[in-house]
Parts: C-alpha cells; structure tokens; sequence
C-alpha cells in the first residue's frame, strides 16, 4: 500500500517530446547572392570589352602623330579623308545594296524551303536535313574556285549579282533550318481552320501563318545582312574594279605592306560598325525572340 508521503516525494515521469524537424536547407536564389558578386566580375568584363572600342575611338578622332591618350582636340579628318579620297562613300553604297539583297533572297528562299521541311513529308527529307547541317561544316574559302567558274561561264565577274547569289547561297542551309523550326511552333490547326473557312493553302499561310513568323524573319533577315556586310573573301575574289567592292575590301585597301594609316583605318573601321550597330539597337527584342524560338524542336 502506497502512503501519502511516498507518494508526494515520487518523481514524475519524464516525457521525451520529438524534437521539431529541421527545416530543409533552401538553395540560395540570385536575388538573394550580394550584389558585388555580381557587378564585379560584369565590370571587370565590360572594361575588356569596351577597351578595344576606345583604342579605335582614340585613333579617329585625334589628330594626326598625336600620341595622347585622350582625343583632344578632336578632329574629324580621317572620316573626310576615307570617305572622299579612298571612296567609302561608293563602298558604302555598294554594301548596302549587297546586304539588303541578301537579306531579301535569304529570307524568300529560305521561307519557302522552311515551310517545306515543316509542313511536308518526303522520303528524303531527313536525309535532305542532314546535307544542310553538314554544308555548315564547309568553309567558304572551299566554294570560291567552283562559284568563280560558274560566275565566269554566265559572264557575272566584277559584278554586285555574283556576290549576292553566295552569299545568298552560304546563308541559306542555316537560315531555312531556323524557319523551319520557326514554322513548327506555329499550330497545324490554325491553317486547318483557315481552310475550313474557305482559304486555299497560300492564302491561310499568308494570312494565320506569316504574322506569327515577323520574329523568325527578323533573325534570319538580320543575320543574313550582318554576314554579307563583313564578309570580306566572296567581296575580294568576285570584284575587280574599285567601284565595285565593299566595305570590307576597302578598309583593307587602307593598309599596304610598307605603312598602315591606323587614323583612316579606325575611322573606315567606325563607318563599317556604325549601321550594324544601328540596326541591332532597333532589332535586338525581336532578333533574341526569333533565335530562341528557332532554335527550339517543335
């Protein structure tokens, strides 16, 4: 028998509770990483980047033998000097009409190739697929003897048209894969009912199909022009008279085995950069949207 007094001295018993789970340990986001990690290494990137466009800056504005490292005072003598005397104005034109050209050839050509390849099965298609990435693989320097006996048999030397079919035809494998993949996101069923409503095939790709493709367009417009206005080798072989060539010919012009006017020369180098900056300024949203959605298998 148990008495009062053992029974207040007894002890009570201990109860062991759980101990809480540890919260799981949560990965760090980028909004949370300190903003020096961040800043420090972009700047030290973009110092390096944009060191080589100071150097051509400096080189253009400042006058001529001056060795300062600020361009002061500026002077705008080495654009005069390449623009009048060693022509760029009519390099410039030449350019100019080249790429747009490309442009226009590339993205007809390659729209309607693309859709073919999206739209349509054909027992070599896939074999067809694989030629395109594989010419991707040959230099241009290889296509020059062949494009140049052909230019030379349709009596097209020293002529603006034989640059713009290669370069229209160095373009074209790339261009067509990425509007063929283009035309793939677009659903088959908006051109369905586009024909059910009485549409024919061109008429509902024209209307429901081509709007959706202004990205797409864009990419491979732009980067056909941006190719064509820098390529340099297809300019140097096919064009013979000075008021032929293009940009690229012409700031090469600019240097010759005894001296290098590096005044002209950055100021060729500026003329040359200034509109492919501009129109990517003005393109970029659209250019990112195109390539990213091209380069995705629909």
């Amino acid at each position: 028998m148990i008495t009062e007094e053992a029974t207040e001295t007894a002890p009570a018993p201990v109860r062991h509770e759980p101990e809480p789970p540890r919260p799981a340990k949560r990965r760090r986001s980028w909004d949370e990483v300190p903003r020096r990690h961040i800043y420090l290494p972009l700047s030290i990137y973009l110092v390096f980047t944009l060191i080589p466009f100071y150097w051509i800056l400096l080189f253009a504005l400042r006058p001529a033998g001056s060795t300062s490292l600020v361009p002061w005072p500026i002077t705008f003598d080495h654009f005069e000097k390449v623009w009048t005397e060693r022509a760029f104005g009519t390099y410039f034109e030449n350019s100019v009409y080249v790429g747009l050209a490309t442009l226009v050839m590339t993205t007809l050509v390659a729209l309607a190739g693309g859709y073919a390849l999206a739209r349509f099965d054909f027992k070599v298609k896939n074999a067809f697929m694989l030629a395109l990435l594989c010419s991707q693989f040959v230099p241009g320097a290889l296509l020059l003897v062949p494009l140049f006996e052909i230019f030379a048999e349709l009596k097209m030397i020293n002529s603006l048209g034989s640059v713009i079919i290669a370069e229209t035809v160095f373009q074209l494998p790339l261009s067509m894969i990425l509007i063929s993949n283009f035309i793939k996101n677009v659903p088959y069923s908006l051109e369905e009912a586009a024909w059910v409503d009485g549409c024919n095939r061109m008429t509902a790709f024209r209307i429901v199909v081509l709007p959706l493709l202004r990205p797409g367009l864009i990419a491979v417009g732009s980067f056909a022009f941006v190719h064509s206005w820098n390529h340099f080798l297809f300019a140097l072989m096919f064009l013979n008279n000075q008021d032929k060539q293009t940009i690229p010919v012409g700031l090469n012009t600019l240097m010759s085995a005894d001296s290098v006017d590096l005044g002209a020369l950055a100021a060729g180098g500026i003329i040359a950069a200034v509109p492919v900056v501009i129109v990517f300024a003005f393109i970029q949203k659209w250019l990112i949207t195109g390539f990213s959605a091209g380069a995705v298998k629909g």
